[in-house]
């Protein structure tokens, strides 16, 4: 089987990796952005060569189809870089939330069976090399731990771990893409559960690139291209919103994500302004931040954002309808609410454009009340 089209959702026609994504518009338009970080580009080219390195160096380990490889990364380019070539190899990636403690680190890593672990150096502010280290260093079955440095060319700060850099060097070269099943698991996503420690959603490939497929139809905005959509990447791609709605989405249409490692409202603002954002996605706390951020910015600025912006849509929590109807009237765009759980990948319900009567809540109402509950934990 073979993954023929951007738009083709016929499973016969789809090779189920998600890590095809990347391939094919690489071999394609090997030159289109995919990834903003600044003024820093990566184009799906650059980006298919660095997940190919990634896929080479663990093969190289002697890790086989089917091993776990941990992930602690903010949003940068590196995410989805080891995100795809995890995948390319046959693996299965397990994201982790960059505010682990040393000891989370080593049970997510004992727990998920990690065999290797990548890490980025992090900040003076979230050292997460250090904590990496630490819980690496309490999890005997993790083999291979493999620093992200800011500076790809610097040495490691980490003794005895290898670099993303080194890897790039040593690594470099095509990788075939390693076939896999529609139930073959593709990720590894933790959630808090209800009780005890955190318990580990086992996704596949079938899960992860359907959920894709139906959020790119969410995102569908008329009369333009969908593969010429601007998405900010400002929700956590270690998360299963940000990284199904917003990673995955994209990349299956061909799309640039533009990444922003930490929300600030004032950022998030420039960011749409200079780079022509088209899409975002948050959850209700970052439209409370932009709608109060939105009153500095001068009148220009703001008609060229909303000139642009076409597309929002809003999970994690219940949306206010104050907030909504307030963030609408200011921007100009409909915000379009949905539920999920990291266990449905995670899109379950979604309003739509096409909706001949959306009504605010409705999508959290109704699904709280199928699950016997007024409020319930949400992935997206």
């Amino acid at each position: 089987m073979r993954y023929t089209g951007l738009h083709n959702t016929d499973l016969e026609d789809f090779m189920l990796s998600l890590a095809s994504f990347i391939l094919e518009h690489a071999r394609v338009t090997p030159e289109r952005t995919a990834l903003r970080l600044g003024e820093r580009t990566v184009s799906y080219g650059q980006l298919d060569a660095m997940a190919s390195a990634v896929a080479r160096y663990l093969v190289a380990q002697g890790l086989e189809v089917g091993d776990k490889v941990a992930l602690s990364c903010p949003n940068l380019p590196f995410f989805p870089a080891v995100y795809y070539g995890v995948l390319r190899a046959g693996m299965v990636v397990v994201p982790l939330n960059v505010l682990l403690k040393p000891a989370e680190i080593a049970y997510h890593l004992q727990d998920s069976d990690a065999k290797a672990y990548f890490v980025f150096e992090g900040t003076p502010e979230l050292p997460l090399a250090q904590a990496g280290a630490a819980g690496f260093g309490d999890a005997p079955g993790c083999q291979h731990l493999v620093v992200m440095t800011a500076d790809t060319a610097a040495p490691s700060p980490l003794e005895g771990a290898v670099t993303f850099g080194q890897i790039m060097q040593r690594h470099a070269g095509a990788f075939d893409l390693v076939p896999q099943g529609g139930e073959d698991t593709a990720v590894i996503l933790y959630t808090s559960g209800t009780t005890g420690k955190p318990k580990g959603a086992e996704l596949t490939h079938l899960n992860m690139v359907m959920n894709a497929v139906v959020s790119s139809r969410l995102v569908h905005i008329g009369g333009m291209e969908q593969k010429d959509q601007v998405f900010l990447g400002a929700l956590p791609l270690f998360h299963v919103f940000g990284q199904t709605c917003v990673m995955n989405t994209m990349f299956y249409l061909g799309g640039q994500v533009v990444l922003l490692p930490r929300f600030a409202a004032e950022d998030a603002l420039r960011a749409m302004t200079s780079c022509g954002v088209t899409t975002f996605a948050g959850v209700p706390t970052m439209y409370w931040g932009l709608l109060n951020a939105a009153r500095d910015v001068s009148a220009d600025d703001f008609a060229a954002l909303k000139g642009k912006l076409k597309a929002c849509l809003s999970g994690g929590s219940a949306m206010p309808v104050e907030l909504l109807r307030r963030f609408e009237e200011v921007f100009s765009v409909a915000i379009l609410e949905g539920y999920g759980l990291s266990e449905t990948s995670p899109v379950a319900c979604f309003n739509t454009t096409t909706a001949n009567a959306r009504s605010a809540r409705s999508v959290r109402q109704s699904s709280a009340s199928r699950s016997g509950s007024s409020e319930t934990t949400t992935g997206c």
